[in-house]
C-alpha cells in the first residue's frame, strides 16, 4: 500500500497519485480540477470485489480519457430482501492497491448514509425497460440500479462511463435513462472478460464451491451451442433457444432462470434473428445466480 496524504477538501491521496473521496462534497471538488485542466474525465461505475472485468473496463477508460475516476459502493436499492447485500463479498484495500496500479486517478468510495441520506424518498425508474430479463427476476433491481448511477453521473459529472458487455440488460436501462433524461455522458461498453474455460467472469464466483465452479461452465458452453447452431444457418429464436436450455440441463446443479434472445436496446424477445440479437442467459448454481450472453449479428 502506498503512504497517503490529505488531498483538498478533505480527500485522502497516494503518493501514487490517486485520491480518494469518501463523500460527495470531496468527490465533487477533485472532479472540478479535472475539469479545470479541461481534461476528458472517463468513469468506471463498480461494487468492489474487482476482477480483470473490472480492471479492463478501467483500462479502457484510461486508454479513451485523459482522467479516470473509479467508484467503489455496494448499491443496497438493487438488491431484493432474500438476495446477498450482507455477504457481497467486500474487498476494498485490495481493490484500492489493484486501482493505484492501473492509474487510477479518482476513487469514490462513500458509504450508505452518504448516498442515501435518512428521509431521501426519490427513485429514477425506466418504465417498460426495468421489468425485463433481470428486472422480471429481482423486482426492482433496475430502479436501485438505475437511481444509484443517476447519482453517480450527478456527482461526478464523467464525460465517458464505462460498462461491461456481461451485464447487457443493465446496459440497455442506464443507455435508455441517459438519453430519456439528456444526461450528458456518453456510454462505452466492452467485452466480456472470461476465465480461461470460458465462464465469465464475475465477482459472485468466488461463492462457487468447486463443484459448483465446474458447473457454471454450463452457461458459456450453452451460449457456444447457440452460436454453434446460429453459425450454421439456424434463426429461428425457439429452436436456437431449446440448444442453449439443452445444454444447460445437462447438468443437474444448474437450475435456469431464464433463457432468452432479445433485442439489445429494448429487450423485447425475437421470433428470429434477422438483426443483431442478444442471447441472454440467468442461472442458479447452488445458491449463486449467474449471467451470461453473446451478441449474434446476421
Amino acid at each position: 500500500m502506498q503512504p497517503a496524504m490529505i488531498g483538498g477538501s478533505g480527500a485522502v491521496k497516494s503518493s501514487a497519485g490517486m485520491q480518494l473521496c469518501r463523500s460527495i462534497a470531496e468527490m465533487r471538488f477533485a472532479v472540478r480540477g479535472c475539469k479545470a485542466k479541461n481534461q476528458k474525465l472517463g468513469f468506471v461505475p463498480t461494487m468492489g470485489a474487482l476482477h480483470e472485468g473490472h480492471l479492463s473496463l478501467v483500462r479502457a477508460a484510461r486508454r479513451q480519457c485523459d482522467a479516470v475516476a473509479v467508484s467503489i459502493f455496494v448499491n443496497p436499492t438493487q438488491f431484493g430482501p432474500n438476495e446477498d447485500f450482507s455477504k457481497y463479498p467486500r474487498t476494498f484495500e485490495r481493490d484500492r492497491e489493484l486501482l493505484e496500479k492501473e492509474g487510477v486517478d479518482l476513487l469514490f468510495a462513500p458509504a450508505t448514509e452518504e448516498m442515501y441520506p435518512p428521509g431521501a424518498l426519490s427513485y429514477v425508474t425506466v418504465e417498460g425497460l426495468s421489468e425485463k430479463l433481470d428486472g422480471r427476476s429481482r423486482p426492482g433491481h433496475f430502479r436501485g440500479v438505475t437511481t444509484i448511477v443517476s447519482k453517480l453521473f450527478n456527482i461526478i459529472e464523467p464525460d465517458v462511463a464505462f460498462f461491461g458487455q456481461k451485464d447487457a440488460a443493465q446496459v440497455a436501462v442506464v443507455r435508455r435513462m441517459v438519453s430519456d433524461l439528456n444526461i450528458p455522458v456518453t456510454v462505452a461498453v466492452c467485452p466480456i472478460v472470461r476465465e480461461p474455460d470460458g465462464l465469465a467472469m464475475s465477482s459472485r464466483n468466488r461463492y462457487l464451491s468447486p463443484e459448483e465452479r465446474v458447473s457454471a461452465r454450463a452457461l458459456s458452453q450453452s451460449l457456444a451451442s447457440v452460436r454453434g447452431q446460429f453459425e450454421a444457418g439456424e434463426r429461428d429464436a425457439a429452436k436456437l433457444i431449446a440448444a442453449g436450455t439443452r445444454t444447460i440441463a445437462r447438468d443437474p446443479a444448474v437450475r435456469l432462470d431464464y433463457y432468452e434472445i432479445v433485442d439489445p436496446d429494448t429487450l423485447d424477445p425475437l421470433q428470429s434473428v434477422s438483426r443483431p440479437a442478444l442471447v441472454a442467459v440467468a442461472a442458479f448454481v447452488g445458491s449463486t445466480r449467474l449471467i451470461d450472453n453473446v451478441m449474434l449479428t446476421p
